[in-house]
């Protein structure tokens, strides 16, 4: 046996099996890098839930994303406040409840959240039901009736809330108020135990379908006075027609003048900036493949998710907007 030939090979060959070792371990380093997520969404009867199982696959397509588990919530102020206790590190929220964190006001008065926007989604409309035996036709005929407002804490029950402030009401000029979600409330204004109920949501929604196949109902419109007081009070309300005559938007005989909240994709703002930059990059990219699967992800433009938002772009979401022509943010 060569000794000589035999010990100058051994460097070579620990070299090769070295560079083997390492590149086999590439993929492992590489994944522990990745930033896993947990989504808070809302209830699963709701639209929150959905949007976030079809997000899930969407993000995980990121070499800065590991793994995104989707949980059921209790939706808007409850996904913020789990942000805050670093339960959640996206969620989707309303922009009224978003407004109050970031300004610590309503229900987070005096504790500010360092909440960041990563988009802008599609509007939340505020949506009054009424039974058509109950005689409710506007918004001031809620007075002395049996009305569901959403469940405690809820962003239905925000919405409830101001909608009776602008038109002079509070709780205690119902009959009753019924802390119900969707939909319980159907249930018990089909059964004659409530006489309306809000909905707060995208449309149509499924719930208000569902009762409109076994009850007579009247849609509450907000308009007038009311929505004049709404949108000058809180800058989060806009304008909102539900047209007359669409088969998807409850096919009704006259066009439903009303208000929407914009709901919203948000983090913490301790997220890393290149996770927040792959998040907007993702989520726009699926908005513009023409293979959205939520049908509530179709009715905005994907143009308009970094504009008229109520908490600020993460700076790595806003970094993504740069790049997209014409984009301009509220990044600070």
């Amino acid at each position: 046996m060569n000794l000589i030939k035999s010990f100058r090979t051994l460097p070579m060959a620990f070299a090769a099996g070295l560079a083997l070792s390492l590149a086999a371990g590439a993929p492992q380093a590489a994944k522990a890098q990745e930033t896993n997520l947990i989504f808070g969404t809302g209830g699963t009867s709701g639209s929150y839930y959905p949007i976030g199982g079809a997000l899930k696959r969407v993000f995980e397509d990121s070499d800065a994303i590991g793994d995104v588990q989707v949980v059921s919530t209790g939706a808007s102020v409850a996904n913020i406040q789990n942000i805050q206790d670093g339960l959640n590190q996206v969620a989707i929220v309303m922009s009224d409840v978003a407004y109050d964190a970031v300004e610590g006001k309503g229900q987070f008065e005096g504790n500010k959240v360092d909440l960041k926007a990563i988009a802008g989604l599609y509007p939340n409309v505020v949506q009054i039901v009424a039974t058509a035996d109950s005689g409710i036709k506007t918004v001031a005929d809620l007075k002395g009736k049996r009305v569901g407002v959403g469940k405690v804490g809820s962003g239905v029950e925000q919405s409830a809330q101001k909608v009776l402030e602008a038109a002079g009401m509070t709780y205690d000029d119902l009959a009753r108020v019924s802390n119900t979600g969707y939909a319980d409330s159907v249930t018990d204004m089909s059964n004659g135990n409530l006489d309306a109920a809000f909905f707060t949501s995208g449309v149509p929604n499924s719930s208000i379908t569902g009762l409109m196949q076994t009850n007579d109902i009247t849609f509450v419109p907000v308009d007038g006075e009311v929505a004049e007081k709404l949108l000058a009070a809180y800058p989060y309300y806009e304008s909102y027609e539900i047209p007359a005559g669409k088969a998807d938007a409850y096919d009704l005989q006259n066009t439903l003048d009303t208000v929407a909240i914009r709901n919203m994709l948000v983090v913490p703002g301790s997220l890393d900036d290149t996770v927040a930059e792959q998040l907007a990059e993702k989520f726009y990219a699926y908005l513009k493949s023409g293979n959205v699967s939520v049908g509530a992800l179709t009715q905005f433009d994907p143009a308009t998710m970094d504009k008229g938002l109520v908490a600020p772009v993460h700076p790595g979401a806003a970094e993504f907007y740069k790049t997209v022509e014409g984009g301009e943010t509220s990044s600070q």
